[in-house]
């Protein structure tokens, strides 16, 4: 049974996103007042004019005080919320559900993280207590799985899966490289992507997204109140939310070639908006590429392509700028950057830009319905968000 949803209830009317990247100048403060004061100039009100905030970060900062000591927020509301890598997105969920709920008439999520200050190139943390059973890999071993699982299971040798998912981190790369804000703005040969040094078998570092530091934020008020500050606002269509049961891992019929919590958000995100047929009907999306091959899945788990076939519509270009259904248009999180707590609401300021026709160089021609996906975990053990967004109402 789907949830209910806020199907065009609330509207975004304004979003900053800063460049992500190493910002070694900079504290989590400075780019959240970056990323805050974009947004109410975008929406063109004051900062007292939003009622209430929720920040999402992972592991930037601890309580709302992250937030309002930067930003000077006299004694308003401060939720800091955390959902592994769909963090931002949860920020952005809750302060949706709170403005359709007529608690607030203005909100602000924003989402931050600051990766590079630990010296370290990854998600440096330590797993709380368990019962054992989470395996203990590093992130690109347990993604790297995905590969020979797919390959095998839909008749592809090592060296064509090779191709395949270095054609997406070419894709990413190259739509990147229209990014002012991506943290990798070059495009990247595929010979140089097969060949980058191997950090878990198939996976080169090519293969990897990137670490880096960055914050964004949209704020959102009721549909109705959207033309009051935006000409031209973007509707919230679905926000869809799952966790899964963590059962993978321990399932001898889990194969490593889908992601359950994704089919299960995606198929209540779908019902939400009313949408039949993703492939058709979703004019470009931006999905959590962590890794090359977690993208080729991911594919077939939201229903833009067929079982088993994900792998030819990337090879034959269906998910490039140019393409029928664009995917991560600018960047992703392999381009772009990855900072935990930031990453699903920069994928909300592409759809932001891309609505409003904003994109430049990498501006696509028109597009009314647009699709975000985070997840957070590991393969069989995992949480994901899935959005719907369109630039109308209906």
């Amino acid at each position: 049974m789907a949830s209910k949803g806020i199907k065009d209830r609330v509207a975004i009317i304004g979003m900053g996103c800063t460049k992500f990247g190493e910002h070694w100048d900079k504290g989590a403060e400075d780019l959240l007042c970056d990323a805050a004061y974009e947004a109410y100039a975008s929406a063109g009100v004051q900062p007292g004019d939003v009622d209430a905030y929720w920040l999402g970060t992972m592991g930037s900062g601890v309580s709302g005080l992250t937030l309002s000591e930067p930003l000077k927020i006299d004694y308003k509301p401060v939720t800091r919320v955390e959902n592994m890598c769909a963090t931002g997105s949860e920020s952005l969920r809750q302060a949706c559900y709170a403005v359709a709920s007529g608690a607030y008439d203005m909100a602000m999520a924003i989402g931050v993280e600051k990766l590079k200050d630990s010296g370290f190139s990854g998600l440096v943390m330590t797993n709380p207590p368990n019962d054992g059973t989470p395996a203990s890999m590093t992130p690109p071993a347990l993604f790297s799985l995905l590969a020979p699982a797919y390959f095998k299971k839909y008749g592809l040798d090592a060296e064509k899966g090779k191709e395949v998912i270095s054609r997406i981190a070419w894709k990413n790369h190259r739509n990147g490289a229209k990014n002012s804000k991506a943290q990798f703005q070059k495009e990247v040969s595929m010979d140089a992507i097969r060949n980058s040094p191997k950090i878990a078998d198939p996976l080169g570092i090519m293969d990897c997204s990137g670490v880096s530091d960055g914050a964004a934020a949209a704020i959102v008020v009721r549909a109705e109140d959207a033309h009051k500050y935006c000409k031209n606002p973007i509707y919230i269509k679905a926000l869809s939310f799952v966790a899964g049961p963590a059962a993978g891992p321990l399932s001898p019929e889990y194969d490593f070639t889908s992601f359950p919590e994704v089919v299960a958000s995606a198929r209540d995100a779908y019902a939400q908006a009313g949408i039949t047929n993703p492939r058709e009907q979703i004019s470009m999306a931006e999905v959590h590429d962590c890794f090359t091959p977690t993208e080729l899945v991911l594919m077939e788990d939201l229903g833009f392509s067929a079982r088993g076939h994900a792998w030819q519509d990337v090879m034959e270009g269906f998910f490039d700028l140019d393409g029928h259904l664009p995917v991560n248009p600018d960047g992703g999180l392999k381009s772009f950057g990855h900072p935990i707590g930031a990453s699903g609401l920069r994928m909300m300021y592409e759809m932001w830009l891309q609505m409003r026709g904003e994109a430049g160089p990498r501006q696509l021609d028109h597009p009314k319905v647009g699709l975000t996906h985070n997840l957070g975990g590991q393969p069989g053990r995992c949480v994901s968000f899935v959005s719907v967004v369109g630039s109308q109402v209906g």
